[in-house]
């Protein structure tokens, strides 16, 4: 499997810490690998679901000795804005990991909002080719499959280019080899995807 740890001088081994990174996470693992250059020190993190942005979180806050609020639009505004301060104060980071930044996030607590505003935004984008050849291959492994790179090489430009729509193939993939107690092939993909919609029928070898 190619996983690559991110680029700190962090300890390697677990599974847990790995964190898949092709160009086009590259400007934002940078951001974070030089946290300790922030002027402000707090980033918000945004980016869709399933991304591992709450992976990324916990491994930056882990080894920075930072604090780490998920699901911050739903968070307590009085522990946000503490916790806000407390960063500062301690020069250590907060994330704070969001859907979206405000103002699609309302935040009620005026002195709150003047922090966030002045806080950095960052953001997971959808997988590039790379990313997303990768995501297959880890998603695959921690489900005890073995992903051949035939059967990559075929899925990465016909699924859904976004983690959901990886996410959703290999649910549609595993699911079938378990029914049919077959190995992974590109022509069960091919009735995987068919199955999910992802391709028409007509596509599927006899």
């Amino acid at each position: 499997m190619s996983q690559i740890a991110l680029p700190l001088d962090w300890p390697a081994g677990d599974k847990e810490q790995d964190y898949l990174i092709s160009e086009a996470n590259q400007p934002l693992i940078r951001h974070f690998e030089h946290w300790s250059l922030w002027p402000v020190m707090a980033t918000i993190l945004t980016g869709p679901r399933k991304s591992g942005r709450s992976l990324l979180g916990r491994i930056v806050t882990g080894k920075a000795g930072g604090e780490l609020i998920d699901n911050a639009e739903e968070a307590d505004e009085e522990a946000i804005f503490h916790a806000w301060n407390r960063a500062q104060e301690r020069r250590r980071p907060l994330i704070l990991i969001a859907d979206a930044p405000p103002p699609a996030w309302e935040v009620r607590l005026p002195d709150l909002r003047s922090r966030l505003a002045a806080t950095p935004v960052v953001r997971i984008e959808e997988p590039d080719d790379d990313l997303a050849g990768q995501l297959i291959e880890k998603l695959c492994h921690v489900r005890g499959l073995a992903a051949p790179p035939e059967l990559v090489r075929y899925l990465v430009p016909r699924i859904e280019r976004s983690y959901f729509g990886v996410h959703r193939a290999i649910d549609a993939l595993d699911e079938l080899a378990y029914e049919q107690r077959q190995r992974l092939t590109v022509p069960l993909a091919r009735r995987a995807l068919a199955a999910v919609g992802v391709i028409d029928e007509s596509q599927i070898e006899a």
